[in-house]
């Protein structure tokens, strides 16, 4: 076991199960294969793109190493995986119809227009969209971008949109087209609980991991996510409702709604001139998340299978290709219709047999345990858990219906981690005891138990070396046998934490123009999050804000709550200050980027314009850096 920093390699029980595995399964069908490659048009020459001061934000070889033979120390099926989505470069889908792959970890779809391009999804971050739209002028021609489209509301879906329009060309006219709902979950997604969401992606992403045989090899949705800018254009146009129709530039798109699917605002998009369908996020080449490793609000797969239905009842018979936000198209009539039923078929699978399980009293672990899809299923690869996985979409159905609580009250009121650690070892003999028992463990192959019992002793003792290394190893091991590329970059992200310290989140969301997208009501509501309760409980502080440019709003920091009305009936003399200014200057004050004492100079101000600086310093900094795998 490791002692020097450094990672192993495979343990024979991983080795055994990650053979057995190629027995198990069609690892000769090379139609996925066929299809992952098929319409190539051609690559960038330049493998890695950059940003503007010259640094890395995405490397199209950094993964050439999937093209070998699959190594001991990944799972044969995340490899199998890993080499489809390895595909990069400009793809054309159907005439007219192209998608840049491999420039991030989603797609972009480009279709062709009277005069120019219709572009759906530009990618995570301004750089790679850039680099994606380049590669197909270059092949296609100087098209214009007459409209964009927002399938749904997941940052890398929208993120890169300043790389293809400018919000001078939205303000001239081209439209940007989101389902209902898009802007209020893009934004509160990355503000509320953007800061834990970011620390644990760098995690579910593995993003401080070398891209390597004993490190990261993918996401299974995708690689990993590109580290440049983040931007967002508000939609122009809202696509209300099913059965919506909307042309730009020609192109026509009949829509359909698909809210609580794979994200709160979703769409998906049919071509009837061309006979294809965009499915989204709704339908990928695995089994999606019903709650993501991140975190994020549970979805409803009984709502996703339904809205799988009714996509085949709406589009089957005008449609000869379906194509996604992530991974390849499916051809054919019949492709398209197994492809849909069996995703269909998986997520409505898993929430009924949770629920029957649940009602007879099995409990979300338990439940997980238990759970396996039919044969047919199972054969399928696209229901393969490479991002989602059978075991923690269980436990999120579980979480959906009856939440943390499983009824059980030696549940109800356990000591936290740390606290509890230190009694689970008093009670077990002490570090020592358990560290060996746990290396008989580790030898025996039974590295969920080592994981789970070595945790205490880190918990408890943070500092201890040897139950690091113990834990690091453990992890590693469960990595290497990972089928799910998020669970393995969560287990070797962990290994790499112990022996290396804390890598902080890489990656954020949390853009310029993710913050300026936030309605005031939004702002207000992410600055109560930040309230230091306790340390303001006894204040009671009112501010009056009248924009010059908009409404009043009464603000009110009472029994460490922040509160705000819009447009309140009470009179300012029950403010302690008032202040008169523009709403920029307002969201500069609330964001930070203005102080209090340099208001005076900005606005007109009223009362005590202490109170708003003693408000204001009421409030607390999210922590990036937090703890995961130590207390």
């Amino acid at each position: 076991m490791a002692q020097d920093g450094k990672a192993k390699g495979v343990e024979s029980s991983i080795l055994a199960a990650n053979k057995a595995l190629l027995e198990r399964f069609a690892f000769g069908e090379t139609q996925d294969f066929e299809d992952a490659a098929r319409g190539l048009l051609g690559t960038r020459e330049d493998r890695q793109i950059r940003d503007a001061e010259g640094r890395v934000v995405w490397d199209l070889d950094a993964y050439a190493f999937l093209r070998g033979e699959c190594p001991d120390t990944v799972n044969p099926s995340l490899w199998r995986q890993g080499q489809l989505v390895i595909h990069d470069g400009l793809f054309e889908v159907t005439e007219g119809v192209y998608q840049i792959r491999g420039f991030d970890l989603s797609n972009m779809t480009l279709v062709e227009g009277d005069t120019g391009v219709l572009v759906i999804d530009p990618l995570l971050t301004v750089e790679t969209a850039a680099a994606g739209l380049a590669l197909y002028r270059a092949h296609r021609g100087e098209r214009p971008v007459r409209g964009v489209v927002y399938t749904h509301s997941h940052a890398d879906h929208f993120g890169g949109v300043k790389g293809v329009v400018s919000e001078d060309e939205v303000a001239g006219g081209v439209p940007v087209l989101a389902p209902e709902g898009f802007l209020e979950h893009a934004v509160s997604e990355n503000v509320y609980a953007g800061a834990a969401m970011n620390r644990r992606a760098a995690y579910m992403y593995g993003a401080a991991l070398p891209p390597g045989v004993q490190g990261q090899v993918g996401a299974g949705l995708g690689q990993t996510l590109s580290t440049g800018s983040v931007s967002l254009i508000p939609p122009t146009v809202t696509v209300t409702r099913t059965g919506q129709v909307e042309t730009v530039d020609g192109v026509r798109m009949d829509f359909q709604l698909t809210p609580g699917t794979e994200a709160p605002a979703e769409l998906n998009i049919h071509f009837p001139d061309r006979a294809a369908l965009c499915m989204a996020e709704n339908a990928t080449h695995n089994l999606h998340n019903l709650l993501t490793l991140r975190g994020a609000q549970v979805r409803d797969p009984h709502v996703w299978a339904r809205f799988l239905s009714e996509s085949l009842d709406l589009f089957l018979d005008g449609t000869e290709v379906a194509f996604a936000s992530h991974h390849w198209p499916v051809w054919g009539r019949e492709g398209v219709e197994r492809f849909l039923s069996e995703q269909h078929d998986v997520y409505a699978y898993l929430h009924d047999q949770t629920l029957r399980m649940l009602n007879q009293g099995l409990t979300g672990p338990e439940i997980a345990e238990r759970m396996q899809v039919p044969p047919a299923l199972e054969r399928a690869w696209h229901t393969h858990g490479y991002y989602g996985s059978v075991s923690h979409n269980t436990k999120a159905i579980y979480q959906r219906y009856l939440g943390w609580f499983d009824g059980n009250p030696a549940h109800l009121w356990e000591h936290p981690p740390a606290e509890a650690a230190a009694r689970y070892v008093a009670f077990m003999g002490g570090a020592d005891k358990v560290l060996d028992q746990a290396r008989r463990s580790f030898a025996e192959g039974d590295y969920r138990w080592v994981v789970q019992v070595v945790n205490h002793v880190v918990f408890a003792d943070p500092g201890n070396s040897e139950a690091r290394a113990l834990q690091a190893d453990a992890f590693e091991q469960l990595g290497y046998g990972s089928e799910n590329g998020t669970w393995r970059n969560f287990y070797l992200m962990g290994a790499y934490e112990l022996r290396n310290g804390s890598v902080g989140t890489p990656t954020a969301t949390t853009s310029a123009d993710v913050l300026a997208a936030l309605t005031l009501d939004q702002l207000f509501d992410a600055l109560a999050i930040r309230v230091d309760g306790p340390r303001c409980w006894d204040k009671d502080i009112t501010v009056r804000w009248n924009l010059t440019d908009g409404p009043t709003i009464l603000m009110r920091l009472r029994n460490g709550v922040l509160s705000h009305r819009i447009s309140p009936t009470t009179s300012s003399g029950d403010a302690h200050v008032e202040i008169t200014l523009s709403e920029a200057d307002l969201r500069a004050v609330l964001l930070g980027e203005l102080s209090p004492s340099d208001l005076a100079n900005r606005a007109q101000l009223s009362g005590d314009p202490t109170k708003l600086t003693e408000l204001l310093g009421c409030l607390s900094d999210p922590d990036p850096d937090f703890a995961i795998v130590t207390p």
